[in-house]
């Protein structure tokens, strides 16, 4: 008998993960963290350009779900990836993406 891909177990868990990843402000903020490693929260509403309010929900959000780890360090706290499968995840869905539109452009130049 194969073994499955996802033990009935844990589809609950997959499931809540790519809630969390289904947010494009979500996305933004780890790709942000992506690049730099670690940011405050005012750096990544500087660099996102969304209110404060915004961006705090949504990584409380990714905090609690185990996605970002948090530091403090005086009166900033600092956010960083703590799941390191996030960023292959997303790469790979990246590369999936442009694949598929290569292939999109090759049909319709066909036509």
């Amino acid at each position: 008998m194969a073994e499955q891909l996802m033990p009935d177990a844990f589809i609950d868990k997959v499931a809540q993960r790519f809630k969390m990843l289904s947010e494009p402000i979500r996305l933004r903020i780890l790709n942000q963290l992506q690049l730099h490693d670690e940011m405050n929260v005012q750096e990544l509403v500087d660099a996102m350009q969304q209110r404060q309010a915004t961006v705090s929900k949504h990584l409380a959000l990714l905090t609690r779900e185990g996605i970002l780890s948090r530091r403090k360090e005086g009166l900033h706290v600092y956010y960083r990836l703590n799941d390191p499968s996030i960023a292959g995840m997303c790469m790979l869905v990246c590369a999936r993406l442009k694949d598929e539109a290569r292939e999109h452009s090759r049909v319709i130049l066909a036509d």
